[in-house]
């Protein structure tokens, strides 16, 4: 047996089975939010009023009065 091998056990340790699992996991994670993203990218909202109506988000209530001053 080399020196080296007897100075350093852990060295010969493959892994541990706990670190594959904690890469896996962190790989599954990862592709959820990869998909989470890709599938709210693809969707179009529509906003609606208080009765139902769809409404344009960038020209709101709030926005269309937000430049306007008073006299």
């Amino acid at each position: 047996m080399s020196e080296a091998n007897r100075m350093n056990p852990v060295r010969r340790k493959q892994g541990s089975p706990l670190a594959y699992f904690l890469v896996f996991v962190s790989f599954i994670f990862i592709g959820i939010l990869i998909f989470a993203y890709v599938v709210t990218k693809k969707t179009h909202p529509v906003y609606t009023d208080e009765h139902g109506n769809p409404t344009n988000a960038e020209t709101s209530d709030q926005h269309s009065n937000a430049g306007s001053s008073s006299k």
